[in-house]
């Protein structure tokens, strides 16, 4: 089903409703669900009216637009479903169990169990979506033994998802940023760039500094924390379908090597697969001779991570299969047993992801909305030193209401560069940068966010409370990049050189952000936010 966009001039401020009714909705009723579908029919409402469309079309466009967005992520939701049957099969294999008390004895306390989170984080770099649910996986079992909340977990897996990825030069994150550059090496530009994503490196130092500094919490994550150590287990403060049902008839003959062995290949298979769909192994036309990190930064280029993620996730069960069965670890029917347990346990997370894909959908492909908030960016007459701090907040704002970091490149990386192409090409980087972390920190505070979804679900997590403990923590880290960016904007314009603004600009944001994490915890304990709340019989959306 095709749907005509509609102009800005047109859809105008009626665009920018429909996430905003979503976000509002979901922070005020704490019900995702019911929020989305409200957000997508206010907008499906509103293009069928400029359509000048009957009323029934409401519906029809609805769905169609549904549909659309199923068919696209086709293949995310089949690697999602293969993920959660994966989890699921360690999980009844005693892996998961076998791996918590082994890290249990060798960790010395909350301290190397959250570093040890922020670390894997770190490693897994070539796809936030594989990142979050892996580590999720991987440490959840541990955390809760060390009782660090499923929020804290949630926001390290968020934390080291985004913000790793789009500093990583081999990642799908990086492909899909130099698909968005015209005219030049894309790739190159995106390096440059890396120095001045202050989001993506304030963010990762901020996660190592409270993974280090046990009592470093403030805001609504103190609460959690507190809630979380007064409690058996931080699982019982949640009601998370995934263990409740994975920890059916866990076997007694799991090792530790039973969790390790299937990751350790799911993320092989992973990297082989995205090499693969991104021709690593194909003759180039002609015949041309491209040295072998060519040939490896191409194919990530021109990867497609969904379907090479879904045949990573068939193959490593697949492995799994191998290795439970003939050892009879698991037995044939309690293998399977465990996959349709785990298939299950991802349709709150793909409701979410669906409903989610299909907002983005409404402001994209119906109203336009990245449009009209592009062409406001345009008509502002301001001088090229304010440029980065403003597309820096544009593009928080329209990643916050899209939920799309992605999305939000697309629109924003082309006017920018072309604006500083038209002013002053010296300042590319900058812009680049500004774009980038702004959109990353849009998609972290946002409730209808792919790879916020994805990260609480790794965690086991509530899903608003990883959102309502998150965003003081982003938006600490926005604010001190507010900063930065307009300090670098006005070193450029006095004529500095891009390094020397890049040093002055680091000295001053990670100075100041230490500052803040020092002060925060003393004044912002988080008193009124309550937490435990236990949510029996509902499910993590």
């Amino acid at each position: 089903m095709e749907f005509t966009v509609l102009d800005p001039s047109v859809s105008g401020f009626w665009s920018v409703i429909p996430p905003l009714v979503a976000i509002i909705l979901a922070l005020a009723t704490k019900e995702v669900i019911s929020s989305l579908i409200i957000g997508i029919l206010a907008g499906t409402a509103i293009y069928t009216c400029f359509m000048h469309q009957p009323v029934i079309m409401v519906l029809q466009n609805t769905v169609g637009l549904m549909a659309v967005k199923i068919g696209e992520n086709a293949s995310m939701v089949l690697f999602m479903a293969l993920l959660g049957a994966l989890v699921s099969v360690i999980t009844s294999a005693g892996g998961s169990k076998a791996y918590g008390e082994w890290a249990f004895r060798k960790l010395k306390g909350k301290r190397y169990a959250s570093l040890m989170t922020a670390l894997l984080g770190i490693i897994i770099f070539i796809d936030d979506y594989f990142n979050a649910l892996t580590i999720g996986t991987v440490m959840r079992p541990v955390t809760d033994k060390f009782k660090i909340s499923r929020e804290k977990l949630s926001y390290f897996i968020d934390s080291t998802a985004a913000p790793v990825c789009i500093i990583a030069p081999i990642s799908s994150w990086a492909a899909a940023v130099s698909g968005f550059i015209e005219g030049e090496d894309g790739l190159f530009l995106f390096i440059k760039a890396i120095p001045m994503n202050l989001y993506a490196l304030l963010t990762i130092f901020m996660v190592f500094w409270i993974a280090f500094r046990q009592k470093g919490d403030y805001g609504p994550m103190a609460a959690a924390e507190r809630a979380a150590a007064a409690a058996d287990s931080p699982g019982d403060l949640e009601d998370v379908e995934l263990d409740e049902n994975a920890m059916a008839d866990v076997s007694e003959k799991g090792h530790v090597l039973d969790l390790v062995l299937p990751i350790l290949f799911l993320f092989a298979f992973s990297i082989l697969s995205m090499l693969y769909y991104g021709g690593f192994w194909e003759v180039p036309e002609g015949g041309e001779t491209r040295s072998f990190f060519r040939q490896l930064s191409d194919a990530f280029g021109n990867t497609s991570a969904g379907p090479a993620l879904a045949l990573a996730g068939m193959c490593s069960i697949f492995v799994a299969f191998l290795q439970f069965v003939p050892r009879r670890v698991l037995s044939f029917h309690d293998f399977f047993d465990a996959l349709t347990r785990g298939v299950k346990t991802m349709v709150p997370a793909l409701i979410i992801l669906t409903l989610a894909w299909t907002i983005s959908g409404v402001c994209r492909d119906m109203l336009n909305t990245g449009e009209v908030v592009s062409h406001w960016v345009k008509m502002s007459k301001l001088s090229i030193g304010f440029v980065p701090v403003l597309l820096f907040v544009v593009a928080g704002a329209l990643s916050f209401s899209t939920g799309t970091s992605w999305g939000t490149f697309g629109i924003l990386i082309p006017i920018g560069l072309a604006i500083s192409g038209a002013i002053d090409p010296t300042i590319n980087n900058l812009v680049l940068s500004a774009i980038l972390a702004g959109s990353v920190l849009g998609d972290h505070c946002s409730p209808i966010s792919d790879t916020t979804i994805l990260s609480s679900t790794g965690a086991g997590c509530f899903h608003i409370n990883h959102v309502e403990t998150q965003i003081p923590y982003a938006l600490t880290t926005g604010a001190v990049c507010v900063i930065g960016y307009a300090i670098a904007g006005g070193l450029h314009e006095s004529g500095l050189p891009y390094w020397s603004v890049t040093g002055i600009s680091w000295a001053i944001t990670f100075g100041l952000l230490t500052v803040l994490l020092i002060v925060l915890p003393i004044v912002w304990k988080g008193r009124r936010y309550e937490y435990p709340v236990v949510r029996k019989h509902r499910h993590n959306a």
